[in-house]
């Protein structure tokens, strides 16, 4: 007998009628005691192929297929199954009824009418493996598991029910089953609904946001996602493998992708706005592939304007199964748009270069340029085609836009942007490609747990770091475990630190307060927190790093920029009156680069992108040895650079720059950390003040307040007017 609890079984029995009664699915009973539960369930996969025509030499070798896709061993994981899987079920299985017979196409599922196909419900499925498992509910669709459900009284946390999933997929128990599954889900009637993919982490399982009547939030969870209707859309419509991780949508993905496809239909171009960490690269593949599959002659044109976008949208798009073309010039991407063939391409605007709005303008004019000097007479773009530009805000001046639409005047144009809109990007936003069509803002996303939420403060590094308060706080750090009689014999000889401190040059007194926190944060002190500091030059980060190497951080920090040092860089500059900033900045960069390969400098000095590579990658997965590096504009923008749990900023920011760069510190990836610290040497946040008046004045005519507030909106407002606090004061949450 079951020995679910009696509370427990409540719940179970009422989602079991919620899915009988409003979902319509079959109640196939519950089957604790039922042999030989699989995942493919091959007498129900064959009654529903029957009844759509397929023939039963068909089935077989369709369902032989399945059966060989969803087995592990021979070095084949739950990933690789799972994906193949995936592909037989998203493309159908192809098979021959015999030699020299033409392929056939078995649609195990029939995507197109959902209604032709069998979902039914089992409870209590006990599943045999080297430890045998029981999950409360499994969904079919066909007789394939494509579902697990797990369920817990409102006292037991739905954490509880995500943990159990998570260890049901280990190889002690039954991972085997989950090589069809496509989402995992666990509740209570009080959390609601959780849900997942195979192997997500737990800080990863997502929560459904959407409008309903349904007030019990389980309830309305499950009707929300496991719809007939839905279900299916989201499995074929809203799966990607990327890199080794399966991924699902999260509900502004998905009503982002949905508020797209009502404008296709419109042929009304606009801005997708979704905050930074949102997942805003995989909405555009969901986009660009329902586009592919549903608009004849469809062809998608990514404009970006950084190496490493490319590179990463590359390698998403292999996860949806398709093969995305990169244009190696202006000129490639108009010959390759004067031929019906490849639908999917992307073309670079200028490689990635310091962030200085005038470099910027500067590469989309030397675009242009190159787009006019090109043209071939003939040239006439073939096919229906979609623009998808990213980080609209950046890299689309009205200019640019105008070329574009003049090279392609019958393409539909989408923005997308992670940042809000300022008064500045009027013109080169909004009016230039329509009004919003789908936004998800900061604090939405803060709520959702898909970011995090952000502490800043404000130092004077001036006053703070000369106090005596502030050297008994360093004295206390350094001095850790010993005792009061070699504290005092040490102390002696810090007697002068306040005034050697006082006369050290702003950035000498930067990196200590810096190396203060390394040793008092939590996070920093242990080794499971990094940080970035960004610097106002190049010139100014190769100064940081020899002052951290001085105070032994060698090997512990690393600048990483656009610089990559050439000899003839500096060949007029020595003019024999010591040292210039260039010279200094060349062999800082040299003596790095060597020291990191430990070889000659002259031989090291070509391998800078190596070297950036290695140490993004001790930054993220090895914070305790790679514990900081020292930045001005690279890495501080795009999904593709690191996040860090501290971010000290040293530069003049604003606007969009000021608002990529802190969301560096609030992604839920790498440290396990609550917050994202800001560190503030610049007082930046109080240059926002303008920003944030245009936001709230209704600066922008013609739209709702609502449509332009969004990413730290109130907490920037809030914070901005507070009085400066000191360096080693609490943060304050922003």
């Amino acid at each position: 007998m079951s020995n679910v609890g009696q509370i427990e079984r409540k719940t179970q029995d009422r989602v079991a009628e919620l899915f009988r009664s409003s979902l319509d699915f079959e109640h196939l009973g519950n089957w604790e005691y039922r042999e030989g539960n699989s995942n493919v369930e091959v007498d129900l996969l064959t009654q529903n192929l029957r009844a759509r025509g397929y023939s039963d030499t068909l089935i077989n070798k369709a369902i032989d297929k399945l059966k060989s896709d969803a087995s592990l061993g021979g070095g084949r994981d739950l990933y690789e199954a799972n994906h193949d899987v995936y592909g037989l079920l998203r493309y159908g299985v192809k098979v021959k009824a015999g030699v020299g017979e033409h392929y056939e196409t078995v649609w195990l599922i029939d995507w197109a009418t959902p209604e032709a196909n069998h979902f039914a419900v089992a409870e209590e499925v006990t599943v045999a493996g080297n430890h045998s498992k029981r999950p409360d509910m499994v969904l079919y669709v066909n007789g394939i598991a494509v579902a697990t459900i797990e369920l817990k009284r409102s006292k037991v946390a739905v954490s509880e029910g995500i943990r159990q999933t998570i260890g049901n997929q280990k190889a002690d128990f039954i991972r085997p089953f989950f090589t069809t599954v496509q989402l995992v889900f666990a509740g209570n009637d009080v959390e609601g609904l959780r849900y997942g993919v195979i192997d997500t982490p737990e800080k990863y399982w997502l929560s459904w946001r959407e409008d309903s009547d349904i007030e019990a939030p389980l309830d309305r969870g499950l009707t929300q996602l496991c719809s007939k209707a839905r279900l299916l859309e989201i499995v074929h419509d809203f799966i990607v493998f990327d890199a080794g991780a399966k991924k699902i949508c999260r509900h502004n993905q998905y009503f982002g992708v949905k508020a797209a496809q009502a404008r296709v239909a419109k042929r009304e171009g606009g801005i997708i706005w979704h905050t930074q960490g949102s997942g805003k690269s995989l909405t555009m593949v969901w986009l660009a592939k329902w586009i592919r599959e549903h608009q004849n002659d469809a062809r998608v044109l990514l404009i970006t304007d950084r190496t490493e976008l490319d590179e990463q949208i590359e390698g998403v798009f292999g996860g949806v199964n398709e093969t995305i073309y990169r244009t190696k010039s202006g000129a490639d991407m108009l010959g390759t748009l004067n031929q019906s063939a490849p639908w999917l391409l992307c073309s670079l605007i200028h490689k990635f270069r310091a962030s200085e709005d005038d470099q910027a303008r500067e590469g989309e004019a030397d675009f242009i340029a190159e787009l006019n000097s090109k043209m071939p007479k003939d040239f006439a773009a073939k096919g229906n085609i979609f623009v998808f530009i990213d980080e609209a805000h950046r890299t689309q001046s009205g200019k640019m836009h105008e070329a574009m639409k003049e090279l392609l005047p019958g393409a539909m144009f989408i923005g997308f942007t992670g940042t809000p809109l300022l008064k500045a990007d009027k013109a080169t936003s909004i009016e230039t490609f329509g009004s919003f069509i789908h936004t998800y803002k900061f604090d939405e996303a803060v709520e959702d747990g898909v970011v995090l939420d952000l502490r800043y403060e404000a130092r004077n590094i001036d006053q703070d770091l000369t106090s005596p308060a502030k050297v008994d706080q360093w004295f206390e750090a350094k001095t850790k475990g010993m005792t009061d009689l070699s504290k005092a014999e040490l102390k002696k000889r810090w007697g002068t630190m306040q005034k050697v401190v006082s006369s050290e040059p702003r950035a000498r007194q930067i990196v200590n307060d810096i190396l203060l926190d390394m040793d008092i944060k939590p996070r920093l002190m242990d080794g499971r927190g990094n940080a970035m500091l960004v610097g106002s030059s190049i010139y100014q980060a190769c100064k940081f790093y020899e002052l951290f190497c001085q105070a032994g951080f060698k090997g512990k920090c690393a600048i990483v920029t656009s610089y990559a040092p050439q000899a003839g860089d500096i060949a007029k500059e020595d003019s024999g009156a010591g040292a210039t900033e260039k010279l200094r900045q060349y062999d800082i960069y040299r003596q790095m680069l060597a020291d990191h390969f430990n070889e000659p400098a002259d031989q090291a000095m070509g391998k800078v992108e190596q070297f950036e590579k290695d140490v993004k990658d001790r930054f993220i997965n090895n914070p305790g040895q790679m514990r900081l590096l020292i930045v001005v504009d690279k890495l501080l923008t795009g999904f593709d650079a690191p996040s860090a749990t501290y971010l000290y900023i040293d530069k003049k920011m604003q606007d969009h720059g000021l608002f990529q760069a802190i969301c560096r510190v609030n992604r839920l990836d790498g440290d396990d950390k609550d917050y994202g610290y800001i560190v503030d040497y610049r007082d930046l946040f109080n240059s926002l003040e303008s920003a944030i008046t245009d936001y709230t004045s209704g600066a922008l005519e013609g739209y709702e307040k609502q449509d332009i507030e969004g990413l730290l909106t109130d907490r920037l407002e809030g914070c901005a007017r507070r009085p400066r606090r000191g360096a080693g004061e609490d943060p304050r949450p922003v």
